[in-house]
């Protein structure tokens, strides 16, 4: 098994055509379809499936692909410690929430530019659900969580703040008025929330189940702005962590209900996978998160 085939073998996967392939590494279509051909042949099965003018993964390509990921992308950092010794450089996938990476990571990226040019910083979605495996198949270095606790045993982490999470809407909604708000009172309204996938919306949601509350509508949106919108046009009940509605909250679009029950707010952590060689990069950009998030 060559290094070439893995490379080309995580391209196809991608991007699921074999021209698109070959032009993104740089060689002949047939070149890709024999170097394909020969990986299946010395792991005893296919991996694609060639459906016509489409190709797709094969169950085994499925299991196969996040090995091959995790091997190259340990090579790849192999080669950077070699090349670059002790100064942080080359790619640094993270991956945060919507919230994080819109609101918090800026300043972040802003001290971490100045100090590193030569990193180079890639900023990608994610839930904490997927956080694991990401690492794990080393598409993402490291990742920024918002959980009470790390997601599992296979993780190194890092604390690094409590990040308040409120109760939002319009000020002339009903409940605004209320000098506290019980879940109870939230049986029968509308909310607007994040995924499901969203580690504050499943803690949420387990409040209401522990309580029995049952809201009379659901709405879930991808988009923390369109959440706001909503709210504040007197569509239901949000739930945000506070950094995202800091504009509005202080403009008066949106209040914050006096909230009387279990608390909602949540911890943020840097994560890395526990058999992952820590690059100087991955270490300044820890080291750069904890002097500027943490509490």
């Amino acid at each position: 098994m060559e290094v070439r085939q893995l490379q080309i073998f995580r391209t196809l996967a991608e991007e699921l055509n074999f021209t698109r392939t070959a032009e993104r590494v740089h060689t002949v279509q047939s070149n890709v379809t024999a170097q394909i051909k020969s990986l299946e042949e010395e792991l005893g099965m296919p991996l694609f499936d060639r459906l016509g003018r489409r190709v797709a993964l094969t169950e085994a390509g499925r299991r196969f692909q996040p090995f091959a990921e995790q091997a190259l992308a340990a090579m790849e950092q192999g080669q950077r410690a070699i090349q670059h010794g002790a100064e942080p450089s080359g790619p640094l996938r993270i991956g945060a929430p919507e919230s994080v990476l819109t609101y918090r990571l800026p300043q972040v990226l802003r001290a971490f530019r100045r100090r590193f040019p030569h990193v180079e910083l890639i900023f990608r979605p994610l839930f904490n659900a997927t956080v694991g495996l990401k690492l794990e198949s080393g598409k993402f270095d490291m990742a920024i969580v918002m959980a009470d606790r790390a997601p599992n045993a296979a993780v190194e982490s890092m604390r690094l703040r409590t990040e308040r999470v409120f109760l939002l809407c319009s000020p002339d909604y009903s409940l605004a008025a209320q000098a506290t708000v019980k879940p109870a009172d939230l049986a029968g309204e509308s909310l607007l929330l994040t995924e499901s996938g969203c580690s504050y919306r499943l803690k949420f949601d387990r409040l209401l189940a522990m309580q029995s509350v049952r809201p009379a509508h659901v709405t879930e949106f991808s988009s923390v702005e369109a959440i706001k919108e909503c709210a504040a046009a007197g569509m239901g009940i949000a739930l945000l962590p506070a950094i995202a509605a800091a504009r509005e909250l202080r403009q008066n679009q949106l209040k914050a209900l006096h909230w009387a029950g279990p608390s909602l707010d949540i911890a943020t952590h840097i994560l890395w996978h526990k058999d992952k060689w820590v690059s100087p990069a991955m270490a300044a950009f820890a080291e750069l998160c904890r002097d500027k998030l943490e509490e």
